[in-house]
């Protein structure tokens, strides 16, 4: 999956504010911190509670519950404290409403595995035991996705739920309770009647660690309980992983910014073509035929195609004038976090069966994203089809990726346009439409906030493309001021959201549809209905088959290109269509028994509908396609290896031209000799890596912080890589002048000068010898919990959070232990886990973990298999009886009582 590195995993602003000291202050608020990145939810940003919480804290600490908190934990009576919402693993449980005895077996490591001897058993025990394991972080999720965070964190999450209730996820979901199956809404009640079952009998620190620290906020937080869940909390995070896994609304911004302050051919040079020539695309040939289904041959003539493209589906937007009067250009994307999943038939395996291996990149969160659970119908029927097991969200039934009895399946983002911003003429409360001034759609939303006597009140505005988000979002707003200054408007426009996850849909079906799927053609036809996010989904089953399929709603445009805010007021820039599912670029059984998918380019540029231009640029995806080829025959532990490779393909574009440069100073040059005999890989103890790292950031601090605005510095990704590789054959393009400087600098000039300037830096981080340079120094990993976790006092924090581990891999490596170059060389997002399934048998499948299955500070499943992760290692998958009951160490039996 690829995607902003943020509301994916929800994470919360770890950006303080500044505040008069006190003695009781904690010295690690002392910390040098980043600026926020935005009062609201906008791509990439943060929520920003974290000064609520820290007040809170702060009060807490001045009053002196903290310290006498302390001191209880000193005295060793906070250990109930701790150990107070530890779940029960083993004994018996009643459950209101089973028709049949449940049991819940759990291996050492906490993951387990659910038998039910129908569905409605089945999944309401699935929700007991996520409620068990993780419901603190439900109930933060769901507080996100309804705009509900200030009831937990006060005034300073109310912007953040200011643009999530304008944007209305939660009453999409509801909307979408409405449109699913009789069968997947009776599962998410069945779900939600576990969860509830366990919150009947568990509240505040019972519950989790969590609860027990906001209890000490002298405003009535002590009294807090959670609400029952319901179905539609369930759906609403559907709506939040949507947010983070498709769209470019964070994009047009971007470029609405730089060419308020650049020329556009200069942005032009930041956004490169995606390099077909030299990094594969998923499916290397494709075309829709005459009656309308994707192909993966060529088009008969590919220039006819080509000019249908241009004139009757597409037609790029190459200036603002093609869009409409006066309306700004828009160009460029940023980076943003992806996955890897692979694919090989039977022809490439020493079973002749398939593996099929998937590792998505995500935020690093404690506790991880994903919990893994097995999910087994004691006899398998049509009533109750489901024997499935893999990760699962913890607030949402059912498998999102792994395997069942027959198939196993994979995601990667596909990353399309579907977000769309629109210029609007606004005046009072109506809007202009087609020359006509239309009444805008108008709700109240009321807010609770924490410590507040008198709740918030917003009206939200709607045209016909979206929610008017320039009203509560500083960025949109500022994007809307930009646009009306260069069309010489009388006032700013308001700019309209255009999103296709706010359009009710279907896509918990698809889930559950996915899960009970025993050949390809079922497969397709769940895919048909996954309409948000649409994702690149890999598949292989026992029979030796392999395939691809990309499912989701992308928008056909009459003539915009999606690249940029286009105008609201010109009908011509309404979505037409969708692109139909038939036409959606598939495969099966490729000839040479590879698919690979690592957020590259879907499909060449002989196909007939946009998708997006915002591919990641391919280093990954070839680095893996040329492991396989040159594997030799597979089993599932070389594949778990090439999930592991560290290669650096920007280091190896980039180091010739390093090396060619001549250093005088005999100090400078040890440096860069550590990069002679280099073979480009990036292990968490390698010399070279740590240098060339150094250099690269250097290099495009001193190529482009002089003239792009900070929110525009390059982050290292792969777009920068294209960029430089660029740039290297072009050594004097006036990017490689320093404009802080009067003489003129070349490309060597900046070479140099990054060599030198690292040089200086890693010798002041780490040592003044290379041999003593270890690139996983630099580069660390801490594991953050989404609230209390960031909250910048040190004794919470421990609490909490875990680490730091060193890390080898990299931004743009298969191993994507990314890191941002704006700002350090921390791991920013990690494979959230790792899994190879064989598809000969099951229990020889592997996986692994982030964190652990637990929620739960202290609990021995908190990070247990953390170390194992960062390591590289896996744990056995156990899948049939047999295997699980190898692994038993815990019991835990579900049974039912007549409801009241």
């Amino acid at each position: 999956m690829r995607q902003r590195p943020e509301v994916f995993q929800t994470p919360v602003s770890t950006a303080p504010r500044s505040a008069p000291r006190t003695q009781c202050d904690d010295p690690s608020e002392r910390r040098a911190t980043q600026s926020s990145p935005g009062p609201h939810l906008g791509p990439g940003a943060a929520f920003s509670t974290v000064g609520s919480v820290r007040r809170l804290l702060r009060a807490v600490i001045i009053c002196g519950i903290a310290l006498a908190t302390v001191l209880v934990v000193i005295a060793g009576t906070a250990v109930f404290v701790v150990r107070h919402s530890f779940p029960t693993y083993d004994g018996t449980v009643e459950l209101a409403g089973l028709d049949a005895d449940v049991e819940v077996v759990r291996d050492s490591n906490g993951i387990p595995q659910i038998y039910a001897s129908n569905p409605a058993d089945l999944f309401a025990a699935q929700g007991y035991v996520h409620a068990q394991d993780r419901f603190f972080e439900m109930d933060f999720r769901r507080h996100v996705t309804a705009g509900r965070l200030s009831e937990l964190f006060g005034p300073d999450a109310v912007e953040t739920d200011k643009f999530v209730r304008t944007l209305g996820w939660r009453r999409v979901a509801e909307k979408e309770l409405g449109l699913v199956s009789p069968s997947t809404r009776q599962y998410l009640d069945d779900y939600a009647r576990g969860v509830n079952a366990y919150l009947d009998k568990h509240s505040g620190s019972g519950l989790s660690l969590e609860y027990a620290v906001l209890g000490l906020d002298p405003n009535g937080r002590r009294d807090y309980r959670p609400e029952p869940w319901t179905a539609a909390d369930s759906l609403a995070w559907l709506k939040a992983m949507a947010w983070d896994l498709g769209g470019n609304m964070g994009e047009e911004l971007n470029r609405t910014k730089l060419l308020a302050t650049i020329p556009s051919k200069s942005v032009d040079s930041l956004y490169p073509a995606y390099p077909f020539d030299r990094n594969e695309p998923i499916i290397p040939t494709a075309s829709v035929g005459a009656d309308g289904k994707f192909s993966a041959t060529p088009p008969p003539t590919t220039e006819l195609r080509r000019g249908m493209l241009t004139t009757d589906l597409l037609k790029s937007l190459d200036s603002v004038e093609k869009v409409a009067k006066g309306l700004p250009q828009l160009l460029g994307q940023g980076d943003g976090i992806g996955s890897n999943s692979w694919v090989v038939s039977g022809d490439h395996t020493d079973s002749g069966k398939p593996l099929l291996a998937n590792d998505p990149h995500l935020g690093a969160t404690m506790p991880g994203i994903w919990s893994q659970v097995g999910l087994h119908c004691t006899k398998q029927s049509r009533t109750c089809p489901y024997d499935v097991s893999g990760f699962s969200f913890a607030g949402l039934p059912g498998v999102v990726i792994g395997h069942n009895n027959a198939i196993s399946w994979g995601f990667t983002n596909l990353d399309p346009d579907v977000q769309d911003l629109y210029l609007e003429r606004i005046e009072g409360d109506n809007v202009l439409y087609n020359n006509r001034w239309k009444p805008l759609t108008k709700r109240e939303e009321t807010f609770q906030v924490a410590g507040q006597d008198e709740p918030v009140k917003i009206t939200v505005r709607e045209s016909r493309h979206g929610p008017i988000i320039s009203d509560v979002g500083a960025e949109e707003r500022e994007t809307g001021e930009l646009a009306a200054r260069r069309d010489k408007a009388d006032k700013a426009y308001g700019v309209a959201l255009q999103w296709t996850a706010l359009r009710p849909g279907k896509t918990a079906d698809a889930l559950f549809a996915i899960n009970r799927a025993q050949n390809w053609t079922q497969f397709r036809e769940a895919a048909r209905q996954f309409e948000v996010p649409s994702q690149n989904l890999i598949y292989a089953d026992t029979e030796g088959h392999i395939g691809y399929q990309a499912p989701g709603m992308v928008p056909i445009r009459k003539i915009a290109s999606g690249k940029w805010p286009v105008a609201g007021w010109d009908p011509r820039n309404d979505w037409t269509s969708y692109i139909p599912f038939d036409a959606m670029p598939t495969e099966f059984d490729p000839a040479d028994g590879i698919i690979v998918t690592a957020n590259q380019a879907v499909v060449p540029k002989s196909y007939p509908y946009f998708l997006s231009d915002s591919w990641d640029y391919g280093y990954r995806s070839q680095q893996i396609l040329d492991r396989i080829k040159t594997a030799g025959t597979l089993d599932a532990a070389k594949m778990a290896s090439i999930q592991l490779d560290t290669k650096n393909r920007a280091a190896e574009m980039l180091v010739p031209s390093l090396l060619k440069i001549g250093i005088n100073d005999a100090f400078d040059r040890q440096g860069q000799e550590t990069l002679k005999g280099w073979d480009f890989t990036q292990p968490a103890d390698s010399a070279p890596a740590a240098y060339f790292n150094v250099v690269w950031r250097n290099l495009l601090t001193l190529t482009f912080h002089d003239q792009l605005p900070k929110a525009a510095w390059p982050d290292g990704g792969s777009r920068w890589v294209e960029v430089v590789h660029t740039l290297l054959g072009q050594p004097s393009n006036s990017w490689w002048d320093d404009l802080r400087t009067p003489q003129v600098e070349s490309r060597d000039d900046i070479l140099r000068q990054a060599l030198v300037d690292a040089r200086a830096e890693i010798t002041k981080k780490m040592a003044r010898e290379p041999s003593n340079w270890r690139w996983g120094q630099l580069h660390k990993l801490t594991l953050e919990n989404q609230t209390l976790g960031t909250s910048g006092i040190g004794v919470v924090e421990k609490l909490f959070n875990r680490g730091p581990y060193e890390l080898g891999g990299g931004t743009s490596i298969v191993n994507a232990t990314s890191w941002d170059a704006a700002v350090g060389y921390g791991v920013t997002s990690v494979p959230s886990m790792r899994m190879v399934v064989d598809l000969s048998d099951f229990d020889k499948s592997r996986w692994i973990n982030l964190t652990g299955t637990s929620g739960h500070a202290f609990s021995k499943n908190y990070t247990d298999q953390t170390e194992l992760w960062a390591k590289g290692e896996t744990l056995p998958w156990a899948f049939t009886r047999g295997a699980v009951e190898a692994k038993r160490e815990h019991t835990l039996t579900f049974t039912g009582k007549p409801e009241r």
